[in-house]
């Protein structure tokens, strides 16, 4: 048993008993920059991507057939990184968070993207490697989000390291063309200190996700690599290990690719990127808990699971003698993803429950989070989330907590009654009212049962997995007209106990709230994509 069981059982307790350390205060004033910088590398700008309106949600979320037969090219590598980390407008609208005051001075402005992170932090770091076949010379460009650009930070084809790094039997096509992810920890722990691990592995599937869904929608595919020799990609990208981790590899299918046409870089001839990003933070600290994980869910990175290996952690089924409650065929996601994804926000206290949430988009946004548990890649299509919702205002639904079947797409009733005094009494923070939420959506993760299974390095795909299923909920809540909102600061044991899950090891990880908002709200428009 690994470090990343007690990691575990100390996020799902931190309601009761705080992690260390419990009295941190963060130092805004002396905060790192959300991105890297790398003075004096050369860039170059990414051109525009039209997005074709019949690119549609429900095609991304539920592509018909096998999708992936298209390739990618510059332009289209373009189109999803904008949508998904670029910068796309400003966020200036009247809410109930925290950071209110702070919006209108540019120097702390809060950007809009189109994938979540949690804090707004965005501490994913995307590094393009690419080969001969690329319209590009060869080498590793880091995107540059605040510049909807590419910054090279080495000249020359170690396309091959990377391949050699996933090893025999890794997922996706025959390329030289790769997204590299990284996560610098200082990004987000200098906020959350020994919970920012938590936070940040949410943050890959988040993103992982809006790439999934941006692809599918356009024929293409995009199957995230989470195990492979870590080590190695940290040397190839000059990263220290205690302070950066490598997540995933995302292998594209490039236009213009020929198998053999690439060149292989000797392992006896190691090639790293030199330069540096310089850190804006005067103090950067280190936490015991974070550097743990990062030891721990690092030490097994080449062990990709064999088929087959995540079966004894799948979904809890649901309860077949519970009361089923019969749900509506879902509201249509017509919406194309570039716009459901441009319009995405969290509500942030705007939730009115005067006007009920109707069942159809109810469904959409439980269908969407179902299609969004199966990451896909080497994690193989095991379903390993399950998901309840807490229903407070939903047209012809009784109040109460429910089981989601994807099987037959319906309720099981779980408890009866009005949650809005549980939910709102196991809440940390006051930036939203949970019960004029129409339902509060809760995925679960046998964590333990995952982690008994893969090792340790599980614990990035448990937490990944959640991030994608948010972010699913996220843009299917736009695409619906429905306001959402996800929260990770909740007692975890408080919702084992009224769910009833003591002895199924199920985790309740996060909550997302939908629900109509206030009308006409006070609002800023800044588009700027």
């Amino acid at each position: 048993m690994g470090y990343a069981h007690e990691y575990a059982a100390a996020i799902m307790h931190r309601g009761r008993v705080p992690m260390d350390p419990a009295d941190y205060v963060p130092n805004w004033q002396d905060g790192p920059r959300k991105g890297k910088f790398y003075p004096g590398a050369d860039s170059f700008p990414l051109p525009d991507a039209p997005y074709p309106s019949d690119a549609t949600l429900d095609r991304g979320l539920c592509p018909e057939g096998a999708p992936g037969d298209g390739e990618f090219d510059l332009t289209t590598l373009s189109g999803m990184l904008r949508d998904s980390y670029g910068l796309t407008g400003r966020r200036l609208g009247v809410q109930a968070n925290t950071d209110l005051s702070a919006l209108p001075f540019y120097p702390l402005a809060n950007w809009s993207r189109g994938s979540a992170s949690g804090g707004g932090l965005y501490p994913v770091g995307v590094h393009w490697v690419s080969g001969p076949s690329g319209p590009v010379p060869p080498g590793v460009h880091y995107y540059s989000t605040r510049h909807h650009a590419m910054q090279r930070l080495l000249t020359g084809d170690v396309s091959g390291q990377v391949r050699a790094a996933l090893g025999e039997g890794a997922p996706g096509p025959a390329t030289d063309q790769y997204l590299v992810l990284s996560i610098k920890y200082w990004q987000n722990s200098f906020k959350y200190n020994s919970f920012s691990f938590h936070a940040v592995s949410m943050d890959l599937g988040a993103c992982v996700q809006t790439w999934r869904m941006w692809a599918a929608a356009r024929g293409l595919a995009v199957e995230p690599a989470l195990w492979f020799d870590e080590e190695r990609l940290a040397a190839l990208l000059g990263a220290d290990p205690r302070e950066e981790g490598i997540f995933a590899v995302v292998p594209l299918k490039w236009a213009g690719y020929k198998q053999g046409s690439d060149g292989e870089v000797a392992a006896s001839a190691p090639v790293s990127v030199r330069r540096k990003d310089v850190e804006r933070s005067r103090t950067v600290l280190t936490f015991d808990a974070l550097l743990r994980m990062q030891e721990a869910t690092s030490a097994g990175a080449t062990g990709r699971p064999a088929p087959g290996a995540l079966a004894p952690a799948a979904a809890h089924p649901v309860d077949p003698a519970a009361a089923e409650v019969e749900l509506p065929p879902a509201r249509p996601l017509e919406t194309d993803v570039r716009t459901a994804l441009r319009d995405r926000r969290s509500s942030f206290g705007r939730f009115e429950g005067q006007q009920p949430v109707t069942r159809p988009q109810l469904a959409a946004c439980l269908g969407a989070a179902v299609a969004g548990s199966r990451l896909g890649g080497d994690t193989g299509e095991v379903p390993l989330a399950k998901l309840y919702a807490f229903v407070s205002h939903v047209e012809g639904l009784e109040p109460g907590s429910y089981a989601y079947d994807p099987e037959r797409r319906s309720l099981r009733r779980v408890k009866e009654g009005r949650p809005g005094e549980f939910l709102q009494k196991n809440y940390f923070l006051a930036n939203y009212n949970l019960e004029q939420a129409g339902a509060v959506l809760v995925p679960t993760v046998r964590t333990t049962a995952v982690l008994d299974a893969v090792g340790d390095r599980g614990y990035r795909l448990v937490n990944a997995t959640i991030g994608a299923v948010a972010q699913s909920v996220y843009t299917a809540a736009s695409a619906v007209d429905l306001g959402c909102g996800v929260a990770l600061g909740f007692d975890n044991i408080s919702y084992i106990e009224e769910l009833g899950l003591e002895g199924t090891g199920e985790a309740p990880l996060l909550i997302m709230m939908i629900g109509n908002e206030r009308p006409a709200p006070a609002d800023f428009r800044y588009e700027i994509a």
